[in-house]
């Protein structure tokens, strides 16, 4: 039974200790190529912002584009692989990875490109690639889900057995479409160790083509807190479906049946680029151990959104980063879609470890 002892499985929240976080690096040959040098300046404070607090994994098809850009790379706490890639959103073609029986389990789940939209035969080897020849997990075991599609960005997890996705995305016919509603819940429970799943109906921001990744939309925090954004302009295209997606969280309740606290982010003014509208939104930030990093646009909202997160964050005692992901949008995504955390208890370089294990 490949779900032994699932019982004991649980999706780390996000705020959990972590190892490393890993991004993927842009080059010439992937969908930057045309703001190529805007970009490798984001990347490059992203991964700063990273790698002064822990450690950083850095996957890329050309080392020299990364050390070009990155020239203090080694008195950071990096580690460069190199290793063929289509795009770099790490967040949904890197593991996914759970705790059972308080070990790591390292999922390789499918990546298709968002439901066959682009290219992903590269990105859909990295994992089983990083985990043969590169990254030594300690103690961290490889578990084969290929014959199902799930991106990190498409779930939530309270880290008490609870998981936040959209129907939007997970019933997407291009992902699993052979699979109905109750057949894909029972997936996540098995494989993720959740005790329930909250399924948001509505809610989409223009110019995403993940088909609305809850990661874009809704956060969840400690003490039963979830970050969400909120328009109030009923002018704006957003406001009808964000408005019944804030009523739909406010009648969710966690795995235990108690009520979630939320927290507006504010929704983002119009970001154009060549006339498309870019899906600019605050929802996308990054935990790191004791910081949270935080998207920014360069536009009005963006010191309110620093605000909130001061507030519900500080007294936690978090650093709160902000980082300019205005290039980040033109492809679509944010500083979350761009990164993906490992939990504390996988390790970097065992050698001795990864000589003796064998793929399971």
């Amino acid at each position: 039974n490949r779900y032994n002892n699932i019982n004991m499985r649980t999706l780390p929240a996000e705020w959990h200790k972590q190892s490393f976080v890993q991004i993927t690096w842009p080059d010439s040959l992937t969908d930057w190529a045309d703001n190529l040098d805007e970009t490798l300046v984001c990347y490059t404070q992203l991964a700063r912002a990273i790698a002064l607090r822990q450690h950083l994994l850095i996957v890329t098809q050309s080392v020299s584009c990364v050390t070009s850009a990155l020239t203090d790379w080694q008195q950071l706490d990096i580690t460069i692989v190199e290793i063929p890639l289509n795009d770099t959103w790490a967040r949904d073609h890197a593991f996914i990875t759970v705790i059972d029986n308080d070990k790591p389990l390292l999922l390789d789940f499918k990546f298709n490109g968002w439901g066959l939209k682009f290219a992903s035969n590269f990105d859909n080897l990295i994992n089983l690639s990083l985990f043969r020849h590169e990254l030594a997990m300690s103690g961290a075991k490889y578990e084969n889900h290929l014959s199902f599609v799930l991106e990190g960005g498409s779930i939530e997890s309270d880290g008490n057995g609870t998981i936040l996705t959209t129907t939007e995305c997970l019933l997407s016919p291009n992902r699993n479409g052979g699979l109905t509603w109750s057949e894909i819940e029972s997936e996540l429970k098995h494989t993720l160790g959740a005790r329930k799943v909250l399924w948001l109906g509505s809610g989409f921001l223009a110019g995403d083509d993940t088909d609305s990744h809850i990661d874009t939309l809704a956060r969840f925090a400690p003490d039963r807190t979830i970050l969400y954004v909120k328009c109030t302009d009923e002018s704006d295209e957003h406001y009808p479906a964000l408005a019944k997606m804030e009523e739909e969280l406010q009648t969710f309740t966690d795995a235990d049946d108690n009520p979630y606290r939320l927290v507006p982010l504010p929704m983002c003014s119009p970001v154009f680029n060549n006339g498309e509208r870019l899906p600019a939104t605050y929802a996308n930030f990054l935990y790191i151990n004791k910081a949270v990093l935080v998207p920014v646009y360069g536009i009005p909202e963006d010191q309110s959104a620093l605000d909130v997160f001061e507030t519900v964050f500080g007294k936690l005692g978090y650093e709160i980063v902000p980082v300019n992901c205005t290039a980040l949008i033109k492809q679509h995504g944010s500083l979350h879609c761009a990164t993906m955390q490992f939990p504390a208890e996988i390790k970097l370089n065992n050698r001795e470890w990864k000589e003796n294990y064998e793929l399971e």
